[in-house]
């Protein structure tokens, strides 16, 4: 049992934390720091978090990793073994490509 997790999309809604936020972000600040656009992450067990993830994202995914790592699909989505999530952060959601990672059991 293997997936791969994606980064495709980092948002940052500059307007809500300005209103909301109790951090005092930089002008510079672009959105979520723990994960850049493209950064992949492989889990290889159901109850691995993989190094260097966000605890908070991984309590919102876990669930359409373990769909995909125990051979589930979701009829939204155009490609079987694929899913696109993310997490619940209103203020800098990131956006995930969870795959599932064909293994050979022998």
């Amino acid at each position: 049992m293997k997936c791969k997790i994606t980064v495709i999309k980092r948002l940052y809604h500059k307007d809500l934390c300005e209103e909301y936020c109790s951090l005092n972000l930089p002008e510079s600040f672009t959105g979520c720091p723990f994960f850049k656009v493209g950064q992949e992450f492989i889990v290889e067990g159901h109850n691995q978090v993989p190094a260097n993830f966000c605890a908070w994202a991984w309590a919102d995914i876990q669930k359409d990793v373990l769909t995909m790592m125990f051979g589930g699909s979701f009829p939204w989505t155009k490609q079987k073994g694929i899913n696109i999530t993310c997490c619940t952060d209103g203020l800098m959601p990131v956006i995930f490509k969870v795959e599932k990672i064909e293994t050979n059991i022998e």
